[in-house]
């Protein structure tokens, strides 16, 4: 098997993609994929290596994508939005032996130290990039096509970065046996399978698991259309949905908000949807009304994680209330775990624990924090606390970790507070998610200054921008004089909440 196989059975002139006003077909991807597969093994690149692409969601990024695959590689999708050190972190510890470098991501990379990414040997630009030793992914079009490499279902196919169940971000391994069960796990429980009539609104990022398997891996393999979205501007958003009479939509809450509060938005503009999907954010039951009033739509949620490939419940096509995120999908396993280590009763909340073909391989080189994740017979402590009706519907209540969602993002509290901390006046510091109308929660430091020193709260967001993402630094920061401790001297961080 092989997960890039998914568009090989498609009629040559179905479109495949419509991305920057370019449709391209089943037939033309096809031809395009095998040969970038083949400039790709011209390269010396084998079975294994690890190929990260830096793209945004465009013909770019799929081609790299599914060619990667396909020659039996690692595709390592990151954010092309990420600040040179968190590039140069996710490069150096997947090993990634080459790299596909988009305009999007031209600055962050050529701020790079290449001398510290010792495991990088190729570098492949696209058009308007120029990185010095780079080759170019359009010549690559030129190559003699190679034919597709045998996988087996345990063989690795991506490595996706997460703030995991456990710890600080690190890359969970997901192989082609992984994706391709949540495909068939997702498609089996569907009022109306998807399939070659419909247009998908590809907005999530594909460098997130929601995005890439749920939005992009669906659509091609049901032989749908993806419309490819990079900047999301909900006016451009309703042209395109009326355009190309759009019928999936997935997005964050904050995606529909945003829909919904448009003053003169129609109803008559959402009349080809037929599933609106909430997912990657907790969705508010407000947004759900809104939503229904303004756009026409029943919008409903679903529940998983990246480590979980990653769809585990969907609320979708069932008679769910607003609140739940559905009954667990088939093939999956799920128990609710108390306090004691038991199963909870029926109405009573626990730990959400998952098994099945779609739970991952564990942590990229991390065998211990694989060990603290997932349990010597295969179930995944998620750390999310949820309760589940007489009916099957489960409702999430609270997560056990720290973990804070913004638009849909995880931000591992530990991972701002490093780099809080190399700040020269800062002596201590803590991280919080607060609740945000728009973007479901936002980051929220408390800092204690060294003594004798100061700062300023828009100096220290600023010090964070240079070596965060934007999503994960601080949109407030409150001096204290202290941070509330247990007798052990953990930060209590539930009394800052």
């Amino acid at each position: 098997m092989n997960l890039a196989s998914i568009i090989e059975s498609h009629p040559a002139d179905a479109v495949a993609l419509l991305s920057r006003s370019q449709e391209t077909t089943y037939g033309t991807l096809r031809d395009q994929v095998a040969a970038i597969r083949g400039g790709l093994i011209g390269l010396g690149l084998a079975p294994g290596d690890r190929l990260a692409i830096i793209a945004g969601n465009n013909w770019y990024f799929v081609v790299s994508y599914l060619a990667a695959l396909g020659a039996g590689l690692v595709a390592v999708p990151l954010n092309p939005q990420a600040p040179a050190p968190e590039l140069e972190f996710e490069l150096t510890s997947t090993g990634a032996r080459a790299v596909v470098v988009t305009p999007a991501a031209a600055g962050a990379f050529a701020a790079l130290d290449r001398d510290a990414l010792t495991d990088l040997e190729f570098v492949i630009e696209t058009p308007g990039v120029e990185l010095p030793d780079a080759v170019v992914l359009d010549d690559f079009l030129a190559a003699g096509p190679a034919p597709l490499v045998e996988r087996q279902p345990d063989d690795l196919a991506v490595l996706m970065f997460t703030s995991g169940t456990v710890g600080s971000p690190r890359a969970a391994m997901l192989s082609h046996g992984n994706l391709m069960a949540n495909l068939e796990q997702i498609q089996s429980v569907a009022t109306r399978a998807q399939g070659p009539d419909d247009v998908v609104f590809g907005l999530l990022p594909l460098f997130h698991i929601f995005g890439l398997n749920v939005v992009l891996d669906l659509s091609l393999w049901s032989g749908s259309r993806t419309l490819l979205i990079e900047r999301f501007d909900p006016s451009s958003a309703i042209e395109a949905i009326e355009k190309h009479e759009v019928t999936m939509m997935s997005g964050p809450p904050t995606m529909w908000a945003a829909l919904a509060s448009l003053p003169d938005v129609s109803p008559s503009s959402f009349r080809s949807v037929r599933t609106a999907v909430s997912g990657a954010a907790k969705l508010n039951a407000e947004v759900v009304g809104t939503v229904h009033d303004r756009l026409g739509l029943d919008l409903s949620e679903g529940y998983g994680l990246t480590e979980t490939s990653p769809v585990v419940t969907s609320a979708t096509g069932t008679a769910a209330p607003v609140g739940s995120i559905g009954p667990v999908l088939p093939g999956i396993e799920m128990r609710l775990v108390d306090v004691d280590g038991e199963d909870a009763l029926v109405g009573d909340s626990g730990e959400i624990w998952v098994r099945g073909p779609n739970v991952f391989k564990g942590y990229w080189n991390d065998p211990e924090a694989t060990a603290t994740a997932v349990t010597k017979d295969g179930w995944l402590r998620t750390g999310d606390i949820a309760v589940v009706d007489d009916n099957g519907f489960v409702f999430l209540v609270d997560r056990a970790k720290d973990l804070i969602i913004v638009s849909g993002f995880n931000v591992f509290p530990a991972e701002v507070e490093e780099v809080l901390m190399e700040h020269p006046a800062i002596d201590r510091a803590a991280v919080v998610g607060v609740p945000h109308p728009h973007t479901g929660e936002a980051v929220k430091a408390y800092v204690v200054l060294a003594p004798g020193l100061s700062a300023e709260e828009d100096d220290i967001i600023d010090f964070c921008m240079d070596r965060l993402v934007r999503y994960k630094c601080p949109s407030k920061v409150m001096f204290v004089e202290e941070l509330p401790q247990n007798p052990t001297g953990k930060v209590l961080r539930r009394a800052l909440r």
